[in-house]
């Protein structure tokens, strides 16, 4: 099928886990006839769903795309995951989109989730629709719920059709209100009508004139540049009732689709910028088919058989088959060999894409997310506004249970880092170990999981451990004089230093204060290392030495037995020397936890944050009967602090935190720590 720019609707449906987006999907595909029968979660036969952990789970855990064609339209139905946990995959879809469509259970309520997708929506300028599916369920209240949306989102929020017969089906309250053969379940085709043009003509004086002073009745055709207005300004948010399991709205909800969500030319255009972060502008991009081409990849996957695939919106010029792009501020660039359309798992081969397309390349290395495409260096520098991803909090220490796995492990890693904007991982190399951070326990199950199913490495994992430090807390002097002899020529190096504490964050400091050639200067480096060996190695409990200074101010060197082995060894033990006489302590990490909830409970909250030693620095309120509340914490206090936050709020609790400084653990802990170490370094 060929189809314009005009003719595309990009459309994305987000919401809670539960709510019936991948049915939604099915049936409106269904609808659409772009597949035969409907699939089933239980049977695992879904078009999006077709990754095998998400056909056991019954839930999706990645954003899947649909593109199908309708009429004289071509539809791209993005299917995102629900679970807080994969909250990054629904994000990052918003960037290829005109239209959220925020999904929500009849049965159910508007969640927090619903809320920060709704936000994020609006942040971004898309065009904002409501579903409600489930309409026949035993349980549904969709009156209810179509009351909580409108206190929650804003009375802009108007039904565009209604339920009926008691959720068997929908009557239409904007094309055909005259034409209803039955009464809604509640409120009436007519009121909805009403309100629905007086939320619209507001932004049209002529047509305003036309329905309010001589009665006009206005038509879909007439009202639809100032409903386009409407959804672009966010002052019309329709609603739309469905059950995708029986059918009832589908056929409704697709002319919505069609008729009046915006075409790539008619939506907001997309925030890109240009240039360094020091001195960035914004740039319009044009969605024309003539101009240079700009294209954004906001999706990555990483197949073990594909290679890896780039998915990409184009925004402006037109991309075909065998032209060459950049990648950002590249130098060189790739040919694209193949263009695809994708629907689910499968693709199809086309020639090009205009402006609104979704298409993919696959087996281009220098893709990654985020990144911008161009076929000219003018837009070398050109970037879309970055995307606030909820940092990831929860931390697992993991290694392979093989030897010589770990070249295995890090290109694994390198490529769940690729597909995931929401996993980050540590090496600390003063521990040993390798933390692979997420956003919850789903989340991280699953990449584990996926680590042996799909690359076959097979990972053995334990809580990360706390990464302590330790400093002094007063001057002092070591001395040390190493003196070896072999039968040859022997080893020797003397030195003698000072040690002092720096403010806390301040690191370390190496001086040479040596004067009349005491130690030569060569050997200055030596003592040096032998110094850091301790520093990496701790004094008291095996923990990263900071915050010191070390002043080498005098020594002595033999002419002939005098070597840098010396002089480390020398410098080393001078350095043991002044710690024991400096009282070494352990610091411990203090974090800042910002945590939003519902208000209701912000007192259990701060309730159990004071048994975890935390200092409690401020709280506000949020929108929505939400507050926050700052606090500090050591962060060995947090380590499942997740799921009992979980606990506290029902789910509906979220944090953010990063480290604020380091403090002096208890004495107790001291002693604890220092007693495991001491059988550690007795060993060795």
């Amino acid at each position: 099928m060929s189809y314009t720019t005009q003719g595309i609707r990009n459309v994305a449906f987000v919401g809670q886990a539960g709510a019936g987006k991948t049915l939604l999907t099915e049936a409106l595909l269904l609808q659409a006839g772009a597949i035969r029968a409907k699939g089933s979660l239980q049977r695992g036969t879904t078009v999006c769903d077709f990754d095998p952990q998400e056909r056991r789970l019954l839930h999706s855990l990645d954003s899947a795309i649909c593109g199908i064609d309708h009429r004289s339209t071509h539809l791209n139905l993005i299917d995102t995951p629900g679970y807080p946990d994969f909250l990054g995959r629904a994000l990052s879809v918003l960037e290829a989109v005109e239209s959220a469509a925020v999904v929500l259970s009849a049965a159910g309520s508007v969640d927090s989730l619903a809320r920060r997708l709704m936000e994020v929506a609006r942040e971004r300028g898309l065009c904002r629709l409501v579903i409600i599916n489930k309409i026949d369920a035993k349980d549904a209240h969709p009156q209810a719920l179509l009351e909580q949306v409108r206190a929650e989102f804003g009375p802009e929020c108007l039904p565009i059709n209604l339920p009926a017969g008691g959720g068997a089906g929908v009557v239409d309250c904007f094309f055909r209100p005259d034409r209803a053969q039955r009464a809604a379940d509640f409120s009436s085709v007519e009121s909805a009508h009403t309100q629905i043009l007086d939320q619209v003509v507001e932004l049209d004086e002529h047509l305003m004139a036309l329905y309010l002073e001589q009665g006009e009745e206005l038509s879909p055709e007439q009202l639809h540049d100032p409903f386009e207005r409407a959804l672009r300004e966010g002052h019309l948010i329709p609603v739309c009732f469905v059950s995708a399991d029986t059918g009832a709205g589908i056929p409704e909800l697709l002319e919505v689709l069609e008729r009046l969500m915006p075409n790539p030319a008619e939506g907001n255009p997309p925030p890109f910028l240009k240039g360094p972060l020091d001195a960035v502008e914004r740039v319009q991009v044009v969605p024309d088919p003539e101009r240079h081409v700009i294209a954004h990849v906001f999706k990555v996957t990483v197949d073990p058989y594909v290679g890896k695939l780039g998915i990409f919106r184009v925004h402006q010029g037109t991309v075909r088959a065998g032209s060459q792009l950049f990648v950002g501020d590249g130098r060189k660039p790739f040919k694209v060999a193949h263009l695809y359309r994708l629907m689910g798992k499968e693709s199809l081969e086309v020639s090009q894409a205009v402006p609104g397309d979704i298409c993919a390349v696959a087996k281009v290395e220098e893709l990654h997310l985020d990144a911008v495409l161009h076929d000219s260096h003018e837009e070398d520098h050109y970037h879309l506004k970055t995307v606030r991803y909820p940092p990831p909090m929860l931390g697992i220490a993991i290694e392979p249970e093989r030897r010589g796995d770990e070249q295995r492990l890090a290109d694994t890693l390198h490529k769940l880092l690729a597909e995931d904007p929401c996993l980050r991982v540590e090496s600390h190399a003063a521990l040993n170990e390798t933390v692979l951070y997420g956003m919850g326990e789903l989340h991280l199950r699953v990449l584990l999981e996926r680590m042996t199913e799909r690359y076959g490495v097979h990972i053995k994992t334990r809580p990360p451990s706390i990464p302590y430090r330790e400093t002094v807390v007063r001057a002092a002097e070591g001395h040390c004089r190493h003196k070896k002899q072999t039968g040859g020529a022997g080893q020797f190096g003397e030195v003698f230093l000072r040690i002092e504490a720096l403010d806390r964050g301040a690191g370390f400091e190496f001086v040479d204060d040596v004067v009349g050639g005491a130690i030569p200067g060569q050997f200055i480096p030596a003592v040096e290392k032998g110094v850091r060996q301790v520093l990496a190695e701790g004094a008291i409990a095996g923990f990263p030495i900071q915050d010191v200074r070390v002043t080498v101010y005098d020594g002595k060197h033999h002419s002939v037995d005098s070597k840098e082995v010396a002089f480390v060894a020398a410098g080393r033990k001078a350095f043991l020397d002044a710690l024991q006489k400096a009282n070494p302590i352990v610091l411990e990490p203090v974090v800042r936890i910002e945590i939003a909830a519902p208000a209701r409970a912000i007192g259990d909250i701060t309730g159990d944050l004071a048994t975890k030693r935390a200092r409690i620095s401020g709280n506000q309120a949020l929108p929505g009967q939400r507050a926050a509340v700052v606090a500090l914490v050591p962060l060995a206090e947090l380590t499942d602090y997740q799921s009992r936050l979980k606990s506290l709020t029902g789910g509906e609790g979220s944090y953010t935190m990063d480290l604020s400084h380091y403090e002096p653990v208890p004495p107790r802990k001291q002693q604890e720590l220092a007693l495991q170490w001491r059988p550690r370094k007795d060993e060795e």
